[in-house]
């Protein structure tokens, strides 16, 4: 199949695309079958009607005609020629024999003769025939031919009996086509056959004008239709083309763009404001990789750049022994500034790709954070800071082990950031079927711009709150851990009267 180029609404194109690879000419096509097979349906049944109305007219004419002729082949006149009062009976009333007995003899009366001739729209005309085949009376403009083929015998199997509708009321004979010609035929008990009949060129000919009439109302309707729902269906898709837009230019690492669609609670409304947040949550998962990685240089860049320096200056010239030592050990602390620093990077980098294994089982969260508080206390007490405690009995499934680094964690921070003679308080107790932990300190307190940012990977705000060896990580990996165990982590502050983290686990 040959490919084409289809060009979009915002001038841009799809190329390699054939016509039923595309959602817009799939859709058109199935709706312009639909809209043809309406079409043609709808036409055919008018058109059938037409053609059943224009031929129950004729009829009724024919049958009105038929009788006249029948009425005067049996006698039925009254005086002057004029029908006697009442319903011309059927032809199974005739008598056997003619009224007049012999010969038969017809008379059509005075007033029946302008039923029939060329000055009659349809020219009507009637044919009766004795039991032997001989012409007994005509009138109008007979067809050359022999009314239905050679002998009208041939139609005496297709005519149905004389049936009646109910008792007294006779069916009227059938009528039938032959080309541009119809007429009714019977034939009477003594023999006689009647046919009357006209032609219907003209009818057809207006059947035909009406048919030509209708195919071009038909494609007129199917072009303003293909038209509107091509329209349609353009507007339909034009999200589809807005997501493949976007998603091309965010494979092209623009992850700034986003789908704009106006109908919001459309079915394609719905999935781009489902696909724009996906691409929001990209967007910021890449910016966050970017600012880690940049972040984690910058970190690794300083105590790389102490251990140059002091070995370049221990090379620079020959030294006393005790100053090799003082390099040395300088030497010493930068690295092991490093190996915390790229061991907290690892311990992140596991547990945002899962690939930390916790150890999860039921043990006493009032045990752990009491060997957390007591192993931190020496420490608290060097800083003159006092340490209090206030444990409910809690049970709780998890990692006992990475459930204390969270306490410690929060436990150093609250003594590296508070006040000389500070305080510092523990609590743990159950609230709505959640184990709650809080750690408030009387430090200084966190600036309200840097709160939403505390738990962010080497963020730190306020530089006096920042250690020398502090590199941000320790909140973060909190989270982390926190997160891993289905819970939250919270912080509230108040500058120059305190700070309390909250962590709520489920029981």
């Amino acid at each position: 199949m040959p490919s084409f180029v289809f060009h979009r609404m915002d001038g841009g194109r799809y190329e390699g695309m054939t016509p039923f690879n595309s959602i817009k000419w799939r859709l058109q096509i199935w709706y312009g079958l639909i809209l043809v097979a309406v079409l043609l349906g709808f036409g055919l049944m008018a058109y059938q009607l037409e053609y059943g109305q224009r031929m129950r007219q004729i009829d009724g004419e024919l049958q009105r005609r038929f009788r006249v002729v029948a009425d005067a082949l049996r006698g039925n006149a009254g005086p002057g020629g004029h029908p006697r009062p009442g319903r011309p009976g059927p032809i199974d009333d005739f008598p056997s024999q003619h009224p007049n007995g012999g010969d038969t003899k017809f008379e059509l009366p005075a007033f029946a003769l302008g039923l029939f001739g060329t000055n009659q729209p349809g020219n009507f005309y009637f044919l009766v025939k004795s039991r032997d085949g001989q012409e007994i009376a005509r009138g109008g403009d007979i067809p050359s031919y022999e009314p239905f083929g050679e002998s009208s015998h041939r139609y005496i199997n297709r005519m149905p009996a004389m049936e009646e509708v109910r008792p007294g009321t006779p069916r009227p004979p059938p009528a039938f086509t032959d080309g541009k010609f119809r007429e009714i035929w019977d034939r009477a008990p003594s023999g006689e056959d009647i046919h009357v009949g006209c032609s219907i060129a003209q009818s057809l000919t207006e059947l035909h004008r009406t048919a030509l009439e209708f195919i071009l109302i038909g494609a007129l309707i199917l072009f303003c239709g293909l038209a509107i729902g091509g329209r349609l269906v353009s507007r339909a898709i034009r999200p589809i083309n807005s997501i493949s837009d976007a998603a091309v230019k965010i494979s092209a690492g623009d992850l700034s763009q986003r789908i704009n669609v106006a109908d919001a609670e459309s079915e394609l409304g719905k999935l781009a404001a489902v696909l724009n947040s996906t691409f929001a949550r990209l967007d910021a998962s890449f910016a966050q990789q970017k600012q880690f990685a940049s972040d984690a240089a910058h970190e690794l860049r300083t105590p790389v750049s102490v251990i140059l320096t002091q070995a370049q200056t221990a090379l620079n010239r020959e030294r006393e022994a005790k100053e090799y030592r003082e390099t040395i050990e300088a030497c010493q602390r930068a690295a092991q500034r490093m190996k915390r620093l790229i061991s907290a990077l690892l311990e992140l980098t596991r547990l945002d790709a899962g690939q930390e294994h916790f150890k999860r089982k039921r043990f006493s969260l009032t045990d752990a954070v009491r060997e957390s508080v007591e192993m931190i206390r020496p420490i608290a007490e060097e800083r003159h800071l006092k340490l209090t405690s206030e444990l409910a009995p809690v049970e709780i499934t998890g990692d006992a082990r990475r459930l204390e680094q969270v306490v410690t964690n929060l436990l150093t921070n609250a003594i590296q950031y508070n006040k000389a003679n500070g305080e510092i308080r523990v609590k743990l107790e159950t609230h709505n079927g959640l184990a709650m932990l809080s750690v408030a300190d009387t430090g200084q307190g966190i600036a309200e711009e840097d709160r939403p940012h505390v738990f962010k990977r080497f963020y730190r705000g306020d530089k006096s709150r920042t250690g020398v060896s502090n590199a941000g990580l320790g909140l973060a990996i909190c989270k982390a851990i926190v997160e891993a165990h289905s819970g939250t982590i919270e912080v509230t502050s108040e500058e120059d009267v305190g700070t309390t983290f909250t962590v709520r686990l489920p029981i």
